[in-house]
């Protein structure tokens, strides 16, 4: 690992422990400060609300020279969220600047939640009904918000779990958010 890459990841845990912006929260892992685990809680006065969404950040020696990898662990019925996983986020793709630090990522994805972008769909069944029936969208939206109070390893419902592999435990600023 890149000694810039690790002193960067180190200041913006610091900066992330320190100040956490409201809603959202995330740690590297115990022995591996390339993989961090996060939360985010779903925006007030969206369907979104009350909702505990997990993520896995995935860094590279190139950061913060290049994004990291974004992946709900959480299933998500989102335009911009592919059914994966993986976000649909310019910032993550054709917009990302070394500027960005974990907390600006984690607060663009709760405003995405905020704000979809329907225009740009990851899921384009989440889009359609974003657009021309928001009462179906606000249902189903809500279904994901119920199971993201589960643990997304043993009720199945892992947004990743197409590649074979557990997520790691969720561990938040010294929490374990799996158990509680």
């Amino acid at each position: 690992m890149s000694t810039n890459c690790k002193k960067r990841l180190i200041r913006d845990f610091k900066r992330l422990s320190s100040d956490p912006p409201g809603g959202i929260s995330g740690s590297p892992l115990p022995d591996n400060i390339m993989l961090w685990n996060a939360v985010i809680f779903g925006p007030g006065d969206t369907p979104f609300e009350d909702g505990t969404f997990k993520l896995l950040l995935t860094f590279d020696d190139s950061y913060p020279n290049k994004p990291p990898t974004v992946k709900f662990l959480s299933r998500m019925f989102h335009p911009n969220v592919y059914a994966n996983g993986e976000l649909c986020l310019d910032i993550l793709q054709n917009r990302w600047s070394p500027t960005y630090d974990v907390a600006a990522i984690l607060t663009s994805i709760q405003s995405l939640l905020h704000d979809p972008n329907p225009n740009s769909p990851a899921n384009a069944e989440a889009a359609q009904l974003y657009r021309e029936n928001m009462k179906e969208y606000v249902r189903r939206v809500k279904l994901t918000v119920e199971e993201s109070w589960l643990d997304p390893e043993e009720s199945g419902l892992n947004g990743s779990a197409d590649d074979g592999e557990a997520p790691p435990e969720m561990e938040v600023n010294g929490l374990d958010e799996t158990n509680s």
